[in-house]
């Protein structure tokens, strides 16, 4: 189903598709390829909403500091000192985040009207244009997103691209879940979180990965066994003060890479994926008037965000997002609800 989202100051008009499968429901925008909603059943079969969003495009182009529900790219995280090489040739980005640059703002893939071609029941194609140039990137790209739903309770969100020149694809998805539902603002850190991963990179004040690779054995970062997320977060470790709490990449060291679950409603959820990390981020910062008039406040929503480790263009010996000219580009995560 299409309906109307709202209307942009160019005058174009921004539309919200609606798709079900598997008793479950989405609903994605144009505006930015986002996620706006995604209804599960609970363990007694009542549907809410699970991730945190605005009610029309206006809230998504005017707020959004948070990225709720975006695609992001062409590179995902953050980069040191906003440049990087490639075949011997300095790229300069924006800088949007102290010296360095985030999610390839400020002119993010998720402030843009893409295009939708392929709509069916169940599933939604949007593309997006980006030219040679186009965030300090190299290369004219076309760029697919498609959201899909299965019988088997899972959301997949495919990547698709390719470019004229070598450049860089590192997608993710932004969204934020409360599997209790969005409106539930104070159980999201009662959810428990488990991640297989066996170590996660540390950061330095400025967000930016040292290049350790840090064991998460005996820290507070080892999700390994299930936990509550509120467990461990305010824990006297450095890696926590310095970023406010969780907001760190973790290998994928398996699949599922991660699961949430709410002991509220009984709705589990599992991510799986082709990319090599994860990060996970405890909504620290949000501050956003969402859908319905609900405030998202600190830590009321958990962004579970599969793509490279940040900053790998840095870091050569880190699976690296180059990808040769005219060479597809593919890339899945699932975020299966069992």
């Amino acid at each position: 189903m299409k309906e109307t989202f709202g209307i942009l100051p160019s005058g174009e008009e921004a539309s919200l598709y609606t798709i079900s499968c598997g008793g479950i429901t989405a609903a994605v925008t144009d505006y930015g390829a986002s996620l706006v909603r995604l209804l599960v059943p609970d363990k007694n079969g009542a549907l809410s909403d699970v991730v945190l969003g605005y009610n029309d495009c206006n809230g998504y182009r005017t707020a959004n500091g948070a990225a709720l529900g975006a695609t992001v790219g062409r590179n995902a995280n953050r980069l040191k000192g906003a440049a990087f090489e490639l075949n011997g040739k300095l790229y300069q980005m924006p800088k949007n985040e102290g010296n360095n640059n985030l999610h390839s703002g400020p002119d993010f893939f998720f402030q843009r009207l893409w295009k939708a071609v392929e709509v069916t029941a169940a599933a939604v194609t949007l593309e997006l244009h980006s030219p040679h140039g186009d965030q300090g990137f190299p290369g004219n790209a076309t760029i697919r997103v498609t959201y899909s739903l299965d019988e088997a309770g899972g959301l997949h969100i495919v990547y698709e691209a390719v470019s004229d020149q070598d450049t860089v694809f590192n997608f993710t998805n932004h969204s934020y879940f409360n599997l209790a539902g969005h409106e539930k603002t104070d159980t999201a850190m009662d959810q428990v979180l488990t991640i297989p991963g066996r170590f996660f990179n540390p950061d330095d004040a400025e967000n930016i990965p040292t290049g350790e690779l840090r064991s998460v054995e005996g820290t507070p970062m080892d999700f390994r066994t299930p936990k509550a997320i509120r467990q461990d977060i305010g824990a006297d470790y450095e890696p926590l003060k310095l970023q406010g709490g969780y907001d760190h990449n973790w290998e994928v060291y398996c699949n599922p890479c991660a699961v949430l679950y709410d002991p509220i409603s009984g709705r589990t959820m599992e991510v799986h994926t082709d990319c090599p990390g994860i990060q996970f981020y405890a909504g620290n910062f949000l501050d956003e008037q969402g859908k319905n008039g609900i405030y998202y406040g600190k830590r009321t929503g958990v962004a579970l965000e599969t793509q490279f480790y940040p900053d790998c263009l840095h870091h050569s010996g880190w699976p690296q997002p180059i990808v040769k000219a005219g060479k597809a580009f593919r890339s899945e995560t699932v975020y299966k609800f069992v």
